[in-house]
């Protein structure tokens, strides 16, 4: 049969439009690309929101392929002037070719992206020489556009101008991608290779006296260890602003070989544990936030490659060759350039400069300047200096927003305080200070219709819709950052040698049963099952003690601040199993399955028989959470503790379904039974939070480290503080080399 072809025409008008605006279309959508993530790219360690992450994502995409593709188009105007477009030729879009060879130079600007983000994702990195190709095929496409403006450019000046700010753009972006890149970035950490003492000439040495027979021994004589002695004078008290910065940026320079697998020696550990052995929760907390800072910035900006004297000579060119390319182009004649393409022009000379000096804000206001002013926190400080009296100024401002006294400010900014409090703390803190919480009970007490649930899965976004249900926040408040820190701090206190360290950080709860008395029976609900096992167990037996108090009314402030401390990490942890299994894939093990099974059975029980409403007790204090979805939750949960558990359920149902749903319900039991024997001496609360520190430190120091330096891109995770935390107190297997502190001697005689 005849194929029949239908030819639609497009109107002479909308072809007219699009040859018109394709080029400057294309060329305004990379420069508001660039503008979006220059402003946007920092808050995205500040906050774990899909509404800011999602178009930050998009934008980094779009903006090399919208640069890309106007590249392209100026090249295809700049050769093919006349074809099929009658005398005006490919003009229609931009009448003067000289515009098309100044405009060039500015895409490969917007290729090298701003100073604010050079990689999306880690993996980002691994593509250095994929950037690296794609800079030298860039400038041969805008020397081809300059070539071809030829020999009639008036505008050849700024164009070349231009052109080597681009290159410089560009390489810096290839350049940070490179050291960021975990080979590089490993390699550079690499100690001047040490061949030990002369072996073969002391051998000889020793042989020859032994030869002469003269009375030879070898003996090995102490080294002084200079870095053992800084570590015993480990700063007592509280830390200023900026101390904290200071031994960040020192913890930062010795423990970044974390993020590749790297092992350090016992001088290193004994330095760490000593000073945070002495640090409060808060600045113990406040050097890692920053130490994570200064990871982050060296792994996802240019940073590295900005900063330092062949940065600012950079900057100085860039900033210098842009204001010269304005100078120029305003005194130029411009009777034959359209008025739009003027603007544009403008927009695009004034915009880069805007940028170049939004980056240069933002750098001097980084904590690498202030670590330029005063590197080392060990050099005693005179107040009264005026390098000292900068640096403060420049803290406060950075930290409080303000270079006044905060009294005697404190009458007029009252009411603006009050109304940008929340913003100037948010993009002041260093992290999302949120934790992501995900709930078993009520996800099985809210199921998707299976409609909803097949289109979801069909389009791949089953896992993203499930966030943005499932998903809740809670803040991280200084009860749970103390608890998580003396928690952490006692077991390094314990932890004097790295047998014992590494004893402690393997332990997944077997720790605080043991050294609690009383809660001997819990043991095999540790021991004796898989980590991801444990984490559902404990997680639906603290759902239930929790709704079971809930409905009780129970009141006590102590244990209210414990239990409200352990229903958050509960939640914290089965967030990480299930909605971020890259990180827990080392430990996770059949986690998903199992949790998948006990949800199933959860649903069952849920939909069987369902009875008359639990109601909440009158005398129960009310709360603002305190909504149908609590009483539902109540209610489920006293449905599963109803069901008699006299019979363990492996034997009645073997071991086909993996579910977990009644033996948490006969651990929660147990730990409602054992408190009850003596109130007084045994705190459910207390052992269960303990125990949730514990699983979660175990999931930190056994998680793999390119996982953990992701996240911090993405708004960081509690799991990553505490990652860093407990390298810094010297629990964990990244200590093994014990460095040589003798050298050989040979001793002849008595």
């Amino acid at each position: 049969m005849r194929r029949m072809m239908v030819d639609i025409p497009i109107p002479p008008k909308w072809k007219q439009l699009w040859n018109t605006w394709d080029l400057r279309g294309f060329i305004i959508l990379s420069l508001s690309l660039q503008t979006f993530l220059i402003l946007v790219a920092p808050l995205r360690k500040r906050t774990k929101s899909n509404w800011i992450i999602m178009p930050l994502w998009s934008a980094y995409l779009l903006a090399d392929w919208a640069a890309n593709f106007a590249v392209g188009l100026i090249s295809n105007s700049q050769g093919n002037p006349d074809e099929s477009q009658g005398k005006k030729g490919a003009r229609l879009a931009v009448e003067n070719e000289d515009l098309l060879a100044f405009w060039a130079p500015f895409l490969l600007v917007h290729l090298g992206g701003p100073d604010t983000i050079t990689a999306f994702a880690l993996e980002d990195n691994e593509l250095w020489l994929r950037h690296l190709l794609g800079l030298v095929f860039q400038c041969i496409a805008a020397v081809y556009v300059f070539v071809q403006s030829l020999p009639q450019n008036r505008l050849w000046i700024p164009t070349m101008l231009m052109f080597l700010t681009g290159i410089i753009k560009y390489a810096e972006r290839t350049r940070s991608l490179y050291l960021a890149s975990a080979d590089r970035f490993k390699s550079s950490m690499l100690t001047k290779a040490d061949p030990g003492p002369n072996y073969a000439k002391l051998m000889e040495e020793y042989f020859s006296k032994k030869k002469a027979k003269l009375p030879t021994r070898i003996q090995m004589v102490p080294e002084p260890d200079r870095a053992a002695k800084s570590a015993n004078k480990a700063k007592k008290g509280n830390l200023t602003a900026l101390e904290k910065v200071q031994y960040a940026y020192q913890f930062f320079e010795t423990f970044k070989g974390l993020v590749v697998d790297m092992i350090f020696s016992r001088k290193e550990r004994n330095q760490s544990r000593d000073f945070f052995l002495n640090r409060t929760a808060n600045d113990a907390f406040k050097v890692v936030e920053i130490e994570l800072n200064f990871i982050y910035e060296v792994l996802f900006t240019k940073l590295p490659v900005v900063f330092g004297l062949t940065g600012a000579i950079s900057r100085f060119f860039s900033l210098a060759t842009i204001c010269s390319a304005i100078v120029l182009f305003l005194f130029k004649n411009k009777t034959n350039f359209t008025k739009v393409d003027i603007m544009i022009t403008y927009g695009l000379l004034f915009g880069a400069l805007v940028l170049d000096f939004t980056a240069l804000f933002m750098l001097v206001f980084s904590d690498w300047t202030i670590i330029t002013l005063q590197k080392s926190p060990d050099v005693e400080l005179d107040k009264k200096s005026r390098k000292t009296r900068i640096i403060s100024k420049f803290l406060k401002l950075m930290t409080e927003g303000t270079l006044w006294d905060t009294k005697d400010h404190a009458q007029s900014t009252k009411s603006e305080s009050q109304s940008g409090k929340w913003k100037i703390k948010f993009l002041r803190r260093r992290w999302s200070k949120s934790i992501s919480t995900y709930n078993l009970i009520y996800y099985c007490l809210h199921p998707r219709p299976s409609l909803q649930n097949f289109v979801y899965e069909t389009l791949g976004i089953s896992e993203f819709m499930d966030e943005i249900k499932y998903v809740k926040f809670e803040s991280f408040t200084a009860k749970l950052k103390d608890f998580i820190f003396e928690e952490i701090k006692a077991k390094s206190e314990l932890a004097d040698d790295l047998e014992t360290a590494k004893e402690i950080s393997s332990a997944r709860g077997d720790w605080v049963i043991r050294v609690e008395e009383g809660w001997g029976a819990l043991l095999r609900y540790v021991i004796d099952v898989d980590y991801d096992q444990s984490l559902i167990l404990w997680h639906i037996a603290t759902e239930l003690c929790y709704n079971k108090e809930l409905k009780t009314g129970t009141k006590d402030d102590k244990n209210d601040n414990l239990r409200d401390i352990a229903k958050v990490l509960s939640d914290y942890m089965l967030y990480l199993l299930i909605m971020q299994p890259s990180m827990m894939s080392a430990v996770a093990g059949i986690g998903q399955i199992r949790f998948r099974d006990t949800c199933a059975e959860a649903e069952r029980l849920f939909e069987s028989g369902k009875g008359g409403e639990v109601k909440v007790e009158q005398h129960q204090t009310q709360t603002p959470t305190d909504t149908k979805f609590d009483r539902d939750q109540i209610n489920a949960c006293m449905k599963i503790l109803e069901v008699t558990t006299e019979v363990r359920p492996v034997t009645v149902k073997g071991d086909r379904s993996k579910s977990l749903l009644f033996d948490s319900c006969i651990l929660a039991k147990e730990l409602m039974e054992i408190e009850a024997k003596d109130p007084d001496k045994n705190n459910k609360w207390l052992i269960i939070s303990k125990v949730w520190v514990e699983l979660l430190c175990y999931g930190a120091s056994h998680s793999r480290a390119n996982t953990q330096a992701a996240q911090v891109s993405k708004g960081g995770e509690l799991i990553t503080i505490v990652w860093l935390l407990m390298a810094h107190f010297g629990l964990g297997d990244q200590f093994q080399i014990d460095e040589g502190q003798a050298r050989a001697k040979l001793i002849v005689g008595k």
